[in-house]
C-alpha cells in the first residue's frame, strides 16, 4: 500500500507582495546618490553620461511604438523638441522663484521636476493630437506624417520669439545631473517592462503581429496605438527637458530628421520590441563615436592629420553600423530580452568546452 504523497510546503516569496512595487525605487535611489557622488569630479564624464541617459530614454520610449506596436514613427525628435523648449522656457520663468519652506537646492530640484513634467505633458498632448488622426494610417504613410510633424515643430520654434528663433534658447539653469537623468532612465525602463507584461502590452503585441486579426478579436487597435504614441511622446518630452538642462543652448538644429533617425537606428540595432536591447544599443551608439574620436585623436595630434582622421571617423562609424545590421538583421536581441538570450549563449559556450 502506497502512502499518500505529502503536500510540499509552500515557499514564501523572497520579497513580500506589498513591497514589490516600491522595491525597485528603494534600491535605485541610494544607488543613484552613490553614482552622483562618484562622478562629481569629472565634468566630461557627467556630460557623456547625461547624453547616454537621454539616448536611452529616447530609444526605450520609441521602442514602445516601433517595436512593441509595430508602427513606424520617424518624428521622435519633434516630441523631444517640444519637451526641451517647454521645459526650458518654464525653467527660465521659474528661475527667480524660491520655495521658502525648502532649502535652495531642494527648491531648485522641485521646480526642475515641475518644468520636466510640463515638457513631458506638452509632448504627450502633441502625441495625442498627431496620433489620433494619423495612427489610422499604416506603414510608410504613418512615417510620412510623423516626419512632417517633426519638421513643423522645427519651423515653429525657428519663428517664435519666445523660443529664441533660429538662435535658440539660452540661459536655462543647468539642473540636470547624471543621477537625475538615470532616475528617469530607471522609470522609463520600469514602465516599459510593466507595460509589456500587462494586458495592454499583450494588445500592443497582437497589433504588431497581425492588426487585422487583433481587430477581429475585438482589440481597439486605433485606441491602443494612440495610447502607445502618447506614452512614447511623454518620455520623449522628458528626455528633451533633461537635454535642455545640461547643454548651454538648445536650437532647432538639435532636433532635425537626422536626430530622429539616430534614435530609430538605436531601436532597430537593439531589436524591435526588446527593452534591454534598446538600452544596450543606445549605450553602444553613444560611446562608439566618442571612443573613435579618442582613438583617432591619439593617432594624429598634428593639425592636418587630426582633421583627416576626424573626417573618416563618421564614415567608419556608418560602416560599422552596416556590418552590424548585415550580420544581425533582427537586431542584437530580436524581440527577446537580455535575460532570455544570455543563458543560451552561456550554454553554447559551456557545451563547446565540454
Amino acid at each position: 500500500m502506497q502512502t499518500p504523497a505529502l503536500p510540499l510546503p509552500e515557499s514564501r516569496p523572497l520579497v513580500p507582495p506589498a513591497l514589490r512595487g516600491v522595491l525597485p525605487v528603494l534600491l535605485a535611489v541610494p544607488a543613484l546618490v552613490l553614482f552622483q557622488w562618484a562622478l562629481s569630479g569629472s565634468e566630461f564624464a557627467s556630460y557623456l553620461l547625461n547624453v547616454m541617459g537621454v539616448n536611452i530614454i529616447l530609444a526605450v520610449s520609441l521602442n514602445i511604438v516601433n517595436g512593441m506596436t509595430g508602427q513606424f514613427s520617424i518624428g521622435h525628435a519633434g516630441f523631444m523638441a517640444v519637451g526641451a523648449y517647454i521645459a526650458g522656457y518654464a525653467s527660465l520663468q521659474l528661475k527667480e522663484v524660491a520655495l521658502s519652506f525648502l532649502p535652495v537646492a531642494a527648491s531648485d530640484q522641485v521646480l526642475f521636476t515641475v518644468a520636466l513634467l510640463l515638457g513631458g505633458l506638452a509632448a504627450a498632448a502633441c502625441g495625442f493630437l498627431v496620433g489620433l488622426p494619423s495612427l489610422r494610417l499604416r506603414g510608410d504613410y504613418l512615417a510620412i506624417v510623423t516626419l512632417g510633424f517633426g519638421e513643423i515643430i522645427r519651423v515653429v520654434v525657428q519663428n517664435t520669439d519666445a523660443f529664441g528663433r533660429a538662435l535658440g534658447l539660452s540661459g536655462i539653469p543647468q539642473y540636470a545631473s547624471p543621477s537625475m537623468v538615470f532616475f528617469w532612465v530607471f522609470l522609463v525602463v520600469l514602465a516599459a517592462r510593466r507595460l509589456a507584461a500587462s494586458s495592454h502590452g499583450r494588445s500592443l503585441w497582437s497589433i504588431r503581429e497581425d492588426e487585422v486579426a487583433a481587430e477581429a478579436m475585438g482589440v481597439d487597435t486605433t485606441g491602443y496605438k494612440v495610447r502607445a504614441f502618447v506614452f512614447s511622446s511623454f518620455f520623449a518630452g522628458i528626455a528633451g527637458g533633461l537635454f535642455a538642462h545640461f547643454v548651454p543652448i538648445i536650437n532647432p538644429g538639435s532636433f532635425t530628421f537626422v536626430r530622429s533617425m539616430e534614435i530609430v537606428v538605436m531601436v532597430v540595432l537593439g531589436g524591435l520590441g526588446s527593452t534591454t536591447g534598446a538600452v544596450i544599443a543606445a549605450i553602444f551608439l553613444t560611446l562608439l563615436p566618442e571612443g573613435m574620436r579618442s582613438l583617432f585623436g591619439a593617432l594624429g595630434t598634428e593639425g592636418s592629420l587630426a582633421q583627416r582622421v576626424d573626417q573618416i571617423r563618421m564614415p567608419i562609424y556608418g560602416l560599422l553600423l552596416v556590418v552590424l545590421m548585415l550580420s544581425r538583421p533582427q537586431g542584437l536581441f530580436g524581440t527577446r530580452e537580455i535575460w532570455d538570450v544570455l543563458p543560451k549563449w552561456l550554454s553554447r559556450k559551456g557545451g563547446g568546452r565540454a
